[in-house]
């Protein structure tokens, strides 16, 4: 009689052994290799959806721009998987996305671009969060066409009763959007019709159109990634989201250098893909050009490190912020430049709150010292240099914008005129009025939660 396959029975090494075997199986397919290669792969799919709608594309960062070529990227959004995810529907007032709407406006819609890990047909940020921002924006731009107001969901990935639980939480998302006291008419010149989201993955059917959509501007959500519903090893290395998680892979490589050395990169053996990477990588950083300082409100201004200019003018107030932890007694190099050592990641963010005391009176010493001058007094004097903040911080995204928030509550009134008088009494609602103004004037700045507590802290303290 045969033997069964419940009936064999293998040594405890055995089995051990078996499972190393998977695990090495499992991590040769999700090599640095594979992940290059389905990125490619699915960039291709993304440049036919392109082809087909003839709309500019949208990387949905940080995943989306490993799928556009940087000369094929006509921006970023920032529509978060975790504000559409099962019970939490959120509206983000932090990240309102308004720079998408001249895009949008200019090109009757745009392309947004995002993937997914395995299994899931298309991230929550495309099928949920993406649509209920078109749904509140729609609300509160058209307030006298109540058609304009419905909901779109995709009913492949959202049920009839997710999206009535959805469609719910709209009103309390619109009256958040009016409380940032936004310029709603400015913005309602930039569209011309509602907006609707639409839906596109690798199953779709790609028809090439140049439709004029008559009645909304389209939205189109594309899903980059082909679904796989088993293990990566069934899929002969094709890795679904392979652009994301890249902290756990990528060795520091990012979309533009991989785009800027593909075909290199895509023809180097496996095993000597790391020090390629790496030596990619560090030739980049050498040769990187600090980019210029970002205006993020009336007389603040944020940008990363280093500094570029050796000496600023005497106008210029400099707050350096550096990811190693110093003597706040050392900060004060002289009245107008500040060297702030509160260390990295979510240490600094926690020391930001008890260095933005500090912080906020080497500002009013420098205002002090240095009032505006009234060209009326002398009017053959030359024009003087208006004063401004520059604060820097490593990336100039995040301590730094923290830092001008803090600022710009404190220094800074309502007439956007300064008025370095200490201030205090802040809400929580005047903090995200003047937040949301900050990331309007610069969407890709990216305040992380815990120095954005920090901030609050020292404001409402």
């Amino acid at each position: 009689m045969a033997t069964t396959t419940s009936e064999l029975v293998f040594s405890s090494q055995a089995n051990h052994n078996f499972s190393r075997i998977l695990s090495d199986l499992k991590r040769s397919n999700l090599s640095i290799t594979n992940r290059l290669r389905s990125v490619r792969e699915d960039a291709d799919f993304v440049s036919e959806v392109a082809a087909a709608f003839g709309r500019p594309l949208i990387a949905n960062e940080r995943c989306g721009s490993w799928y556009i070529p940087p000369d094929r990227k006509a921006g970023s959004a920032y529509f978060k998987s975790t504000d559409g995810h099962t019970g939490q529907w959120r509206f983000s007032t932090r990240r309102l996305n308004l720079n998408l709407l001249n895009i949008i406006g200019s090109n009757d819609g745009c392309i947004i671009v995002d993937s997914t890990r395995r299994g899931k047909r298309m991230p929550d940020a495309l099928s949920k969060t993406v649509p209920i921002w078109c749904c509140v924006l729609n609300h509160v731009l058209f307030p006298e066409t109540p058609g304009f107001h419905e909901l779109y969901t995709p009913p492949n990935a959202v049920s009839r009763s997710e999206h009535a639980q959805i469609e719910s939480r709209v009103p309390e998302h619109v009256a958040s959007l009016k409380a940032l006291d936004i310029n709603l008419d400015d913005l309602r010149h930039r569209l011309k019709k509602p907006l609707r989201p639409i839906w596109v993955t690798q199953e779709s059917q790609l028809v090439p159109t140049d439709e004029i959509f008559d009645d909304f501007h389209p939205v189109i959500c594309c899903t980059s990634s082909r679904r796989v519903l088993g293990g990566e090893m069934s899929e002969g290395g094709y890795i679904q989201g392979a652009g994301d998680d890249t902290e756990n892979w990528a060795l520091g490589l990012t979309p533009p250098v991989f785009w800027r050395h593909a075909d290199t990169l895509l023809s180097t053996p496996e095993p000597d893909l790391p020090d390629l990477v790496r030596s990619l990588v560090s030739n980049e950083g050498a040769g990187k050009d600090t980019a210029s300082p970002r205006q993020v409100a009336p007389y603040l201004f944020v940008s990363s490190l280093p500094l570029t200019t050796p000496s600023s003018p005497s106008s210029t107030c400099t707050i350096a912020i550096y990811s190693k932890t110093t003597d706040p007694s050392s900060w004060v190099k002289n009245p107008q430049l500040m060297e702030v050592g509160v260390g990295k990641h979510k240490i600094a963010s926690r020391n930001l709150r008890s260095a933005l005391p500090n912080i906020c009176d080497f500002v009013r010493r420098f205002l002090d010292r240095t009032p505006d001058s009234d060209p009326s007094e002398d009017p053959s004097a030359d024009s003087p240099e208006p004063r401004r903040i520059l604060i820097a911080c490593e990336t100039g995204k995040d301590i730094s914008v923290g830092v001008a928030l803090a600022l710009l509550c404190q220094i800074v009134d309502s007439e956007g005129t300064l008025n370095p008088q200490r201030s205090s009494g802040h809400t929580k609602s005047d903090i995200r009025v003047k937040l949301s103004r900050i990331m309007t004037n610069f969407p890709e700045a990216n305040p992380s939660r815990t120095t954005l507590q920090s901030v609050n802290s020292f404001l409402m303290g």
